[in-house]
């Protein structure tokens, strides 16, 4: 039966929308490219030295790697998860020991003039990872234990890819949440997970007495809202304010000046998880363990994020966080590179400049116009309908990956297919949303379209392996063209 069905090519069941798509946006890449490193006074416009010329060389490998991944069977990457998560781990750790530093991270591999970021395909292996885990048949996504291990998988590149000092490309990871959502995660859960992230950002404004009543009144709410249960929690954070109150005045009294109210809640609050944990074990209630877990983290995170911010993170990565928050304002330094790219973007107006026309762009205003901010080149010669067509192009082919995950018969299909749609949102909603000054500026590029062999090869394998898992239901369930 399998023998009959691949005689009809490698393309039978192949979602062509999709590879479609994947192929518009790449020219549309390559055009970008083009018009954001063309040199009107170079004399040899096609030589391999050009950006637009070795881009063209990386996409004809590209599609060269897209066939093998559909020539190769579906059950070979199922098979291949663990291994290649294991590679791709040693790859990092590689980088980071013995990689080549580019613009502050460790996290190249160079070769003569060919460089390869790792983190790349690790976001590959780590896909793969999750969706064997997850996929696995006593896997229960209201288990402790399943969640853990899933942490896990993310957690550990997550956590090499921030000592390269490429927080950017690892904070990418942090968009599987999406995926565990789709599988089951109590949706709730994922407030206190993003006010973790959010607290990071601005933690270092803030008093540490005002961290500790954020993180209990966010933990606490949120438990409330996957239980149902308002009245007890609504009793339980009064409880807390009185108990602290009451030890705050006790220690006043007996020592005057040494225990401040902040201290006295941070007692009275860990001292009560005690309670809280029999009551969610006599109750089989495991969305309180996992907030208290969550709670738990927070207190030991939080407190070290203004080492981080000061002393792990680069200069230049503590001014655009600061600079987008509006704490400081450098028009010629930090904050350049997007006034320029909004400049480029707004000078582009409906219909644009014309190809090789944009003047931001060719006169080189714009910096990194050929990789991360590409989408401003688009802006300026495309003009509003020509990004328009782009989100356009971006957005149906991540609808198409979750429609591919939908009609997946095996839960490994489906998770992986999530995965890529949800690296692909985040990538797209973070670069574009740095060019026009939504977000902070992160060396992350616009997939299929930033220049970079490792970026697009890395993508391309991505989605082909989702191409190819959706083939395989499609080959053997006609109903499902």
């Amino acid at each position: 039966m399998t023998s009959s069905r691949r005689s009809n090519g490698i393309f039978f069941g192949v979602d062509l929308g999709a590879v479609l798509l994947y192929v518009l946006i790449v020219l549309a890449g390559c055009l970008s490219i083009t018009a954001a490193s063309f040199d009107d006074a170079s004399t040899a416009p096609f030589a391999f030295s050009h950006f637009y010329m070795k881009q063209v060389v990386w996409v004809g490998i590209a599609w060269c790697v897209a066939l093998v991944v559909l020539l190769l069977d579906e059950r070979f990457y199922h098979m291949f998860a663990y291994p290649a998560y294991l590679l791709g781990v040693a790859m990092l750790v590689a980088a980071l020991l013995f990689g080549r530093e580019v613009n502050g991270a460790k996290a190249w591999f160079e070769f003569g003039s060919f460089r390869m970021q790792p983190v790349e395909f690790a976001k590959i292996a780590t896909a793969l990872a999750l969706a064997r885990v997850m996929s696995a048949y006593s896997f229960s996504i209201d288990r402790v234990g399943d969640l853990l291990k899933v942490g896990a998988v993310i957690c550990l590149p997550l956590g090499i890819i921030v000592l390269q000092n490429d927080t950017g490309s690892g904070i990418v990871l942090g968009s599987f949440l999406f995926v565990l959502y789709r599988e089951g995660l109590n949706k709730w859960l994922c407030i206190p997970v993003l006010v973790i992230a959010a607290l990071f950002i601005v933690s270092f404004l803030l008093s540490p007495l005002t961290l500790l009543v954020l993180s209990i009144l966010v933990c606490t709410l949120s438990e409330a809202m996957m239980n149902r249960a308002w009245r007890s929690r609504i009793v339980y954070l009064a409880s807390l304010a009185l108990a602290s109150m009451a030890l705050h005045i006790a220690a006043g009294l007996l020592a005057p000046g040494r225990f401040d109210y902040y201290h006295s809640l941070l007692v009275v609050t860990l001292l009560s998880l005690v309670a809280v944990a029999v009551y969610a074990y006599r109750a089989q209630l495991n969305n309180v363990f996992i907030t208290v877990g969550l709670f738990l983290g927070m207190m030991v995170f939080l407190p070290t994020t203004d080492y981080i911010f000061n002393s792990i993170l680069k200069p230049h990565q503590r001014d655009r966080i600061l600079s987008f928050l509006g704490i400081i304002s450098d028009p010629l330094g930090t904050d350049y590179n997007v006034n320029q790219s909004k400049i480029a973007i707004g000078s582009g107006g409906w219909f644009g400049k014309g190809f090789l026309e944009g003047t931001q762009i060719k006169y080189g205003f714009v910096p990194e116009r050929h990789t991360d901010f590409i989408f401003c080149t688009v802006g300026e010669e495309w003009g509003f309908l020509g990004t328009l067509t782009v989100l356009t192009l971006l957005c149906l082919l991540i609808l198409r990956l979750m429609r591919m995950g939908e009609r997946q018969q095996e839960p490994f299909g489906r998770i992986y297919c999530y995965c890529v749609a949800a690296i692909l949102l985040f990538h797209v909603l973070v670069n574009v949303g740095m060019t026009i000054g939504l977000m902070p500026v992160m060396g992350i590029p616009l997939p299929f379209m930033s220049y970079g062999g490792s970026s697009l090869i890395a993508f391309t394998i991505l989605l082909f392996i989702a191409v190819r898992l959706d083939a395989s239901t499609r080959q053997f369930s006609p109903d499902k063209f």
